[in-house]
């Protein structure tokens, strides 16, 4: 690898990390964190049968997990405008995110909520507490804890899928990688070193996974 090749790794190494910093673990976070919001909503829904609310959830959980995420993000950002709504870029892109993530997460704590044995709700009704309050402090810890790896292994993948908003023009880590090819004209080492630090925050993710998960079963 000649010098030329180096001084281009090097020069674009803070050109990439900086809107990975700036954008796009942002993007990830806020993102992740109305999809889990979403997805608590979702799953208790489901498992309280909720009359005709639970059939609207069941729909879009069916329509974001059936439909392939850079579809959403164009009906968003670019199909919305049509019909009079038009948002900003990074806006769209954290709705598509959340929802998609939202709707996923959703089934993984149904299932997780189904899991826990029915004699822990049993054991709060005998002490008179209210159902909310069973699922809040009894069953929903559980549940999140049996979870935990699945979502976080969610929340590593969302990291990842991050990088198809630069398809709606989102300056994030692939998209300035994207700039900087236009520029120096070297697709193959750009493209490899964006990957890399894509690596690089997915398996610092992983390794604070493991750290929880540590945690989680040490205190319990």
């Amino acid at each position: 690898m000649d010098a030329r090749i180096w001084n281009i790794i090097i020069e674009s190494f803070g050109k990439l990390i900086i809107p990975g910093i700036t954008v796009t673990i942002p993007l990830t976070l806020i993102s992740f964190a109305i999809g889990m919001l979403i997805a608590i909503a979702a799953a208790l829904v489901q498992v309280t049968n909720v009359p005709v609310v639970k059939q609207i959830v069941q729909f879009y959980v069916w329509v974001f997990r059936g439909t392939p995420l850079l579809v959403q993000l164009f009906v968003i950002f670019f199909g919305l405008p049509s019909i009079g709504i038009t948002l900003p870029a990074f806006p769209a892109a954290v709705i598509a995110f959340s929802l998609n993530v939202g709707a996923y997460a959703s089934e993984t704590l149904r299932g997780a909520i189904l899991a826990v044995p029915q004699g822990q709700f049993e054991a709060g009704y005998t002490v008179n507490m209210p159902y909310l309050t069973i699922m809040r402090r009894i069953v929903l810890p559980q549940a999140f804890r049996s979870a935990f790896p699945a979502l976080f292994n969610t929340f590593i993948g969302l990291v990842k899928d991050t990088s198809l908003a630069a398809n709606i023009t989102v300056v994030e880590m692939f998209m300035s990688a994207q700039r900087i090819v236009a520029v120096y004209y070297e697709p193959l080492v750009l493209y490899v070193e964006v990957g890399l630090i894509y690596l690089l925050f997915s398996t610092v993710l992983t390794w604070l996974q493991h750290w929880c998960e540590r945690r989680l079963n040490a205190s319990f």
